[in-house]
């Protein structure tokens, strides 16, 4: 530690991600009276193209992270294997005992030094499956805001970060710091790192750029108690060859992605209209409320109710 308090080094690879870099540095580094430091390196100091801002102006090299407590990696455009002096740097940190985190695609960084291994990882569910497919030995669960694995964190995109780093605070120090810090930084004091992700449905399209037609009438047709063998007759497709083209073009078999769907209808209706619970849950396919509020709370992480708080804070109906 840097006079008592917790080193934390931000690695800003090229084309860092503005918002991701801009996280830690505004949690940790705007802190002057907390139990922080900060430090951003680069593997050569001098100007670091940032994605999405101006260039940044970084004095520290990879030395720095001789002293990191905690080393930090932020999302970087075109998430490729960072060079083998930066993975060998971070390997080199954990093995030392740092606390390794990456935000966003900076999952791909830590994957690349061996970081991930036999262990559970999130990262932008954009970036999910090329992760899982590049890095076979990560446990890859895409629905995750942030994984704590004890020395290794990882987190989604963006505000997941944000939430990552609050746990951070709360696992150091408490929840009363990290809530103190929230509200400063105007955040919500918590979320956990199982809530999921707001993804969009993989519906692949036809040559027009429409939804397939089998997708596009299943997404007609949510409010009705859809089989796979419905779907099959409407594809003009054996089951068979109608589960092997689902798990082709979505990578999830026909009932999963048609629960994802009517999730994602009852997403929207909860953030644009004021229906009821009763009426979303039977616009979606997804049968009485109670029904709808477990698998809801099950695959998205939070009730329908805190859903609708977070998207839609003043609704005339009741979730």
């Amino acid at each position: 530690m840097s006079g008592g308090k917790h080193q934390v080094v931000v690695v800003a690879l090229e084309n860092v991600l503005a918002l991701d870099i801009g996280i830690p540095v505004q949690v940790f580094g705007s802190w002057p009276d907390g139990p922080y430091t900060l430090t951003v390196c680069a593997e050569r100091p001098g100007l670091v193209v940032m994605h999405g801002g101006p260039v940044l102006s970084v004095t520290e090299g990879l030395d720095a992270l001789a002293t990191a407590d905690t080393v930090m990696v932020p999302g970087y455009l075109e998430p490729d294997a960072p060079s083998a002096a930066v993975s060998a740097a971070l390997a080199e940190a954990a093995a030392r005992g740092s606390r390794m985190v990456s935000i966003c695609s900076g999952a791909f960084a830590l994957a690349a030094a061996g970081l991930l291994d036999g262990r559970r990882a999130t990262t932008h569910w954009q970036y999910a499956g090329a992760l899982a497919k590049q890095y076979p030995r990560v446990t890859v669960q895409p629905e995750a805001l942030y994984i704590d694995e004890g020395q290794v964190l990882t987190s989604g995109g963006v505000t997941a970060g944000l939430d990552l780093c609050l746990h951070l605070i709360r696992r150091d120090h408490g929840p009363r710091l990290a809530n103190q810090r929230a509200r400063l930084l105007v955040a919500a004091p918590h979320r956990t790192g199982g809530q999921a992700q707001f993804m969009d449905l993989p519906v692949p399209t036809a040559p027009d750029d429409r939804p397939a037609p089998v997708y596009e009438w299943a997404l007609r047709n949510l409010h009705q108690p859809l089989t796979v063998d419905q779907l099959a007759r409407q594809a003009g497709m054996s089951r068979r060859t109608l589960i092997r083209r689902f798990h082709a073009d979505t990578g999830l078999p026909p009932m999963r992605w048609l629960l994802d769907a009517r999730l994602g209808l009852g997403r929207e209706l909860l953030e644009t209209s004021d229906l009821t619970v009763e009426a979303v849950a039977r616009r979606c396919g997804l049968g009485t409320p109670a029904n709808f509020r477990t698998l809801f709370k099950a695959h998205v992480g939070v009730p329908p109710r805190v859903y609708r708080e977070t998207f839609n804070p003043a609704p005339l109906g009741e979730a």
